[in-house]
């Protein structure tokens, strides 16, 4: 999900976290969320989070463009999509591939990890 959004945010109004860091573990604590829950997705904006589906669906109304069309999907009943969300999510190196090594962020880049 982060080199999605990286590869398409070309302003870099988004910032990054793994949730096991210092600085997710922070954001998680301060959200009141539990901090041994990885398996999530958390977007967090204006002090306010979502989660799952919501969140994938609020990153790419934020990244506007033609992704903003896909929120539209927020009339589908959120257990349906978070259904599907955590189908995709355990299956993700067989859909989208996984690689060998992590991803390098750039010095550009850096400054965009928490």
């Amino acid at each position: 999900m982060v080199q999605f959004i990286i590869k398409r945010d070309t302003g870099g109004k988004f910032k990054f976290a793994s949730l096991q860091s210092v600085a997710g573990q922070e954001i998680l604590k301060k959200l009141g969320l539990s901090v041994d829950a990885f398996e999530s997705f958390v977007y967090v904006k204006a002090g306010k989070y979502e989660l799952k589906s919501n969140a994938a669906l609020h990153v790419l109304k934020d990244l506007g463009g033609a992704w903003k069309m896909l929120y539209g999907f927020k009339i589908i009943p959120r257990p349906v999509r978070d259904f599907f969300y955590d189908l995709v999510a355990k299956s993700r190196y067989g859909i989208f591939g996984k690689r060998d090594s992590c991803m390098v962020p750039t010095s550009s880049l850096a400054e965009r990890f928490l």
